[in-house]
């Protein structure tokens, strides 16, 4: 088929290579304009997509908008059967999205309807979910509201956002390169409403550890914003990110009675009180430094139980 691919981060270059390497023709990958950053933020830096894109020597387009009718015709002109879309982060208009003989189908990182938006990895995690997942959808006017073609589950477990992430990108390149192989036998379902939920952008502000939560909620606080951009406490007016803890819920697990107070280290191997139970940081990243184990934090950190933290 011939194929618009349009995606920006990580998370979309496995669908690129599995389409490319199923024998499509990617006519071009659309991908959001290259950034500030390498040393200094001085150099413009490509996005994942763009830089695999171009290792398959497939063209690159990388327009601010999708709203300027030069664009519009442009994009018309590529006379593509199909796009596909993988968190590619700029909105498509309805007369973009008519433009392909089969529409546009997008590749979204949940279980649709649930966690309709632009964070649903995390939201899943944060809730608790016991399970996510892909869902291939050809897109509409709506957010994420269109018909959904195909699924697939994956177990949420311990896994952070990272790893689900990492882990979906794969399955839903595979479910795509699937659906795109023999697309007239997937029937279009339309979702129910009355279902969805809503996966809200992250705020800054939600990831400053909130310790008078239940140690089972801070764990998933951590695991949601893990690698990126990371749960925090601080301490001695230092930020400490947590990438990874262990729920200490039973008083055996301490030398200390419970209940535990919030945010107050228990024991010198950093366990914290939470609301209810403890955890105990794991893995962890001082502002500047490698991300480390917390024994080698402490060896030339030292946290002293009784510290309150902020």
């Amino acid at each position: 088929m011939r194929i618009i691919f349009m995606g920006t981060p990580d998370f979309a270059v496995p669908a690129l290579k599995a389409l490319h390497g199923a024998g499509h023709q990617i006519v071009a990958a659309y991908t959001q304009p290259p950034r500030p950053g390498g040393r200094r933020g001085k150099e413009l830096t490509p996005t994942p997509v763009h830089k695999a894109a171009e290792v398959l020597g497939v063209e690159v387009r990388h327009p601010v908008s999708l709203k300027d009718a030069q664009v519009q015709a442009d994009f018309a002109a590529l006379d593509a059967e199909v796009a596909v879309v993988a968190a590619y982060g700029l909105i498509l208009p309805q007369v973009v999205l008519d433009m392909p003989k089969h529409g546009c189908l997008n590749i979204h990182a949940s279980l649709l309807p649930r966690w309709r938006g632009a964070a649903p990895v995390q939201r899943a995690i944060l809730a608790g979910d016991e399970e996510t997942g892909v869902t291939i959808m050809r897109m509409a006017a709506g957010l994420d509201t269109g018909p959904m073609l195909a699924k697939v589950s994956t177990p949420v477990d311990r896994k952070t956002t990272g790893e689900l992430t990492a882990e979906m990108a794969e399955s839903g390149a595979r479910l795509m390169a699937e659906v795109l192989a023999d697309l007239p036998a997937y029937v279009p379902e339309e979702q129910d409403g009355a279902l969805a939920t809503y996966a809200a952008k992250i705020d800054k502000a939600e990831t400053r550890i909130n310790f008078t939560q239940g140690a089972l909620q801070v764990e998933r606080q951590v695991r949601a914003f893990a690698p990126a951009p990371g749960a925090w406490f601080e301490v001695n007016g230092e930020r400490v990110k947590v990438l990874r803890a262990d729920i200490q819920s039973r008083p055996e697990d301490l030398s200390v009675d419970f209940p535990s107070e919030p945010s107050l280290v228990l024991d010198d191997q950093l366990a914290i009180g939470c609301g209810n139970g403890a955890i105990r940081p794991i893995i962890v990243q001082r502002a500047g430094k490698p991300v480390m184990d917390y024994a080698d934090l402490l060896r030339g950190y030292p946290i002293p139980a009784g510290t309150k933290l902020a």
